[in-house]
């Protein structure tokens, strides 16, 4: 896992040192959400692009202080717990900031808070354009690369980590998130994707006919095939996709471990005591989202 150093922590502090978020008054509320951050509060915005970035990368400094989370004595504890409180105290300092409701609507299933928050955050995005945005590992492409899975309300997008965050560095094959300079890379992670960049394959709601899958995958079954690139040149033209959506931010691991039947990559840590229970919380928000009508077909998880 990337480290930021110590003197690009203190380049972000020596930014924001000055400011007193507490003193910043929240703008009212209104019926829609933007990605554009000149309509967005600037501490507001600087929560859910440079702070996510840095607690994702989780450095080991206290690079949180300044941001006005956390000045006790206190670790911020898991990057889960730092992501959520982030992109709440950004919706408290503008609840225009779509970033901060797009993190909350994954951050909501992944830590299994309050369903209503859940649907709450996932309809503010949705309805204001946006969509729910996870990394991935897509194992039958390519388990050493990590990809980006976009959820709207017309389809699925899918697009390479090297395609929103540049030229893609590795620590002993495993790719690294960047850090808080990537600002389009955490933008996408927030729901707000660079309209500029064509996404790798995009599959249309419409043609999605079941999603299984067991205890570190979704399943995806397709009407039609669709083709998919890593960044590391590999390719699979296939009408299914076998996802593991990330439960942690920054967390990956695909380096190989040798069994009794040759090399294989570590999976994806767990997220919980029972991981098809995170698989089953996911699927129920994107048919609840996304097939209103119940026409995918929903077999029953299994265990691996």
């Amino acid at each position: 896992m990337r480290r930021i150093s110590a003197l690009a922590v203190a380049l972000i502090a020596s930014i924001l040192i000055t400011l007193d978020l507490g003193a910043v008054q929240q703008p009212p509320a209104s019926s829609g959400a933007t990605c554009d951050p000149a309509l967005i509060n600037p501490d507001s915005y600087r929560l859910t692009t440079e702070a996510q970035a840095l607690n994702a990368v989780r450095p080991r400094e206290p690079w949180w202080e300044p941001y006005g989370i956390w000045k006790g004595p206190r670790e911020i504890g898991d990057p889960n717990e730092g992501a959520t409180t982030l992109a709440e105290r950004a919706t408290e300092l503008d609840e225009k900031n779509l970033l901060a409701h797009g993190q909350l609507a994954r951050q909501y299933v992944v830590m299994a808070v309050d369903a209503r928050k859940a649907d709450d955050a996932w309809q503010r995005v949705l309805d204001s354009g946006g969509a729910v945005v996870w990394p991935a590992t897509l194992y039958d492409v390519d388990p050493r690369s990590v990809f980006v899975f976009a959820f709207d309300r017309t389809s699925i997008r899918v697009f390479r980590l090297g395609q929103l965050a540049g030229a893609v560095k590795t620590h002993f094959g495993v790719p690294e998130l960047p850090g808080p300079e990537a600002v389009e890379f955490w933008r996408a992670l927030g729901g707000c994707l660079p309209s500029n960049v064509a996404p790798g394959a995009e599959v249309a709601w419409g043609d999605i006919t079941e999603i299984g899958g067991h205890s570190w995958a979704l399943r995806f079954e397709l009407a039609r095939k669709v083709s998919i690139t890593s960044d590391r040149g590999n390719r699979r033209n296939d009408d299914r996709l076998e996802v593991a959506l990330h439960g942690q931010p920054g967390f990956v691991d695909f380096r190989f471990a040798m069994t009794r039947f040759g090399p294989r990559p570590l999976v994806v840590r767990p997220v919980g005591p029972d991981p098809v229970l995170y698989q089953e919380r996911i699927r129920h928000m994107l048919t609840k989202s996304f097939d209103p009508e119940g026409r995918i077909k929903l077999p029953k998880l299994g265990r691996s």
